[in-house]
């Protein structure tokens, strides 16, 4: 967060001067409107309370630039947008660290996970009445005293956890830990298939690990359960089955779209996943 500089001016400047600045402050203003692009206009004030917020958590391998395309839609469109980093080191610290940043927040949420990040906003999102959708893109939707391991023996296909290599790392309390990292060269194969090669050999080199101890950590918190959900399940899957998907999407009877897609269906297709949290927004405004 960022901290802002507090500065005390030693002469009080003249009522003269003071309108001088203000207005070449203006003229800069009008210039650089006229050649900012309509993408990087900024949301309405919060103030105005026309859109929620959208939040934004992506998952393992990933990073809060795998939601560029649809960061760039929402804003066109007027929602102010967050995309805060997940640590992906554990559902309970990383919901923990979501549930702190959502705090921060005003107004209404609409929480957007991405794969392992639905593990996170099923957390974080238990009792926050400001939540008012969630939306779960090619994500785990687990239930109370699931683990993510358990959900992927259940149904079985998905070719992403035989390509991951294990890197240890040490415990801030001693011991060691394991991280994971997706094997470079099957990172757009298993990962991200329809995404041009030369953006995927990118992902491969800046991804994020996760903790292994994450895939046999049992789910405590299941805010789907009270909040309305919307879902989009990735058929061209090779990260979480589709059948994975569609059952946990059904269970959670959540609103459910379908789209032909790898896993990184945020890069390949943020259309679609706007238009799915558009809908969650328009379902769920006062």
């Amino acid at each position: 967060m960022d901290m802002k500089a507090k500065m005390k001016s030693v002469l009080r400047p003249s009522r003269r001067r003071v309108s001088a600045l203000a207005a070449v402050a203006g003229v800069a203003a009008l210039g650089l409107a006229s050649v900012m692009p309509a993408s990087a206009v900024t949301a309405e004030p919060a103030g105005r309370g026309a859109k929620p917020t959208v939040v934004l958590v992506h998952g393992a391998f990933a990073d809060s630039s795998s939601w560029n395309g649809v960061i760039t839609r929402l804003r066109r469109a007027g929602y102010p947008v967050e995309a805060p980093a997940n640590p992906l080191r554990g559902v309970a610290s990383d919901s923990g660290y979501l549930e702190s940043y959502l705090r921060s927040v005003k107004g209404p949420i609409v929480l957007v996970g991405h794969s392992y990040g639905g593990s996170v906003i099923s957390d974080a999102a238990a009792g926050n009445s400001q939540v008012k959708a969630l939306v779960y893109v090619a994500a785990f939707v687990p239930d109370k005293g699931e683990t993510l391991a358990e959900l992927g023996d259940r149904f079985p296909g998905a070719t992403l956890p035989s390509v991951l290599d294990a890197v240890p790392y040490p415990l801030p309390g001693g011991g060691t830990g394991t991280d994971l990292y997706v094997q470079k060269g099957k990172f757009h194969d298993a990962f991200a298939a329809d995404v041009p090669r030369s953006v995927t050999d990118l992902m491969a080199v800046t991804q994020r690990p996760l903790a292994a101890s994450v895939f046999d950590e049992k789910t405590t918190k299941t805010a789907w359960k009270t909040i309305p959900s919307w879902d989009l399940v990735t058929t061209e899957d090779h990260a979480i089955a589709p059948a994975e998907q569609r059952f946990m999407a059904e269970r959670a009877h959540a609103h459910t779209v379908e789209v032909d897609s790898s896993h990184a269906v945020a890069v390949s297709h943020p259309g679609a996943v706007t238009r799915l949290i558009e809908q969650a927004v328009r379902a769920t405004s006062e």
